[in-house]
């Protein structure tokens, strides 16, 4: 069965439709020409993390990564479904430059897949890496690489993903790929390791030479990463060994990078240490990049938020200290801030929609 035929039951499937007369699918987006040269682009997602989640950082530490971005702006990341958007909705909307409904995967608002930034890049020979601090298939990497009516279907984002062939994938998700974790037993690890070196400890991970490996899977827990403080590998570290292997590809890459976690901290109402720690380990990844881009200075850089979580305050508690405040357990419809360095940085500020900022990422895979 071919993979379109496979969406159109799927998606008949989903929706009570019957699977013998299918709506048909478009097939796929024709790419333009290729990039002449080399394009180098990092994406940095914090999960939930709005302004005041920076504010945190800002104050905890005397001098951050996002401190060396000329161009900041704001993001408006309202869904087709609703004010308040959901992760799925808003990394579909970064990777493929669509507005679409709460729990889509790679999909519009018609379910309809959509081509992915991440697709774009590796159509013109370019590598691509993902790397989160959650299980790999959970909503905001899984929007790059698989299209789904929902980001619960996490066994076939996992298949789907797998498929792609993406240069450098690290996280969390061991149980979606493993086939004694997973409940059809299909063995996608040894899909994995057919065309990818693969760890799974940090250990192992330590141990790589990043210069020997041309295409890397790492999946460091059964499901999400630990916590920040406890993290091992932390995020920079991730992210630093993600650049090196895709730094070899002479057409260029493209790399998401997700700190996954401010958005758990925030629906904990988590104490601001907590909160801190996950936007340090964000920003220490972040770090990572710009000394990449000191070497590379043809690199765009663009850091922002897939939405903001528990309404965030940084306020003064009862002994005159910095303290967290809520307003919510879950996510809000405040705008995201949005920091971007690099050839054409400058058309990602002001106040633009996510999925402008999804249109614009494609634009420098196919000018």
């Amino acid at each position: 069965m071919t993979k379109q035929r496979w969406l159109r039951l799927l998606f008949a499937a989903s929706c009570g439709c019957s699977a013998a007369a299918p709506a048909p699918l478009p097939g796929p987006t024709p790419l333009r020409s290729c990039p002449d040269t080399p394009v180098r682009i990092v994406l940095f997602i914090g999960d939930g993390a709005g302004t005041s989640y920076w504010t945190a950082a800002h104050f905890a530490a005397d001098a951050l990564a996002v401190h060396q971005f000329p161009i900041a702006g704001l993001v408006d990341v309202r869904s087709s479904s609703d004010d308040i958007t959901d992760s799925a909705a808003s990394a579909t909307s970064y990777a493929a430059g669509v507005t679409t409904y709460n729990g889509a995967i790679g999909v519009d608002r018609d379910t309809v897949p959509v081509p992915t930034v991440l697709e774009m890049a590796a159509a013109c020979g370019m590598a691509t890496g993902l790397v989160a601090t959650s299980s790999i298939t959970h909503a905001t990497p899984a929007a790059f690489a698989a299209h789904v009516p929902s980001r619960d279907m996490q066994l076939e984002i996992a298949r789907q993903m797998v498929d792609q062939n993406v240069t450098v994938v690290l996280g969390g998700g061991l149980r979606f790929f493993h086939p004694a974790m997973r409940p059809d037993s299909l063995d996608l690890l040894g899909t994995i390791r057919a065309t990818h070196d693969f760890v799974q400890s940090a250990a192992e991970f330590d141990a790589l030479r990043p210069d020997t490996v041309t295409a890397l899977w790492g999946l460091f827990a059964p499901n999400h990463l630990p916590p920040a403080v406890m993290r091992a590998p932390t995020l920079a570290r991730m992210t630093d060994v993600a650049l090196e292997i895709l730094d070899r590809s002479p057409a260029g890459f493209f790399l998401m990078v997700e700190g996954s976690q401010p958005d758990w901290r925030g629906h904990e109402n988590a104490p601001l240490e907590a909160v801190v720690a996950e936007m340090l380990d964000l920003d220490q990844a972040i770090g990572s990049a710009m000394r990449y881009r000191a070497q590379h200075p043809e690199t765009l850089v663009v850091v922002t938020a897939d939405h903001e979580t528990g309404g965030l305050a940084v306020q003064r508690d009862s002994t005159g200290s910095l303290a967290a405040a809520y307003t919510s357990g879950g996510h809000t419809a405040a705008m995201v801030p949005l920091f971007a360095v690099g050839p054409g940085a400058e058309r990602f500020g002001g106040i633009n929609t996510n999925a402008r900022v999804g249109r614009l990422l494609q634009e420098f895979v196919r000018p």
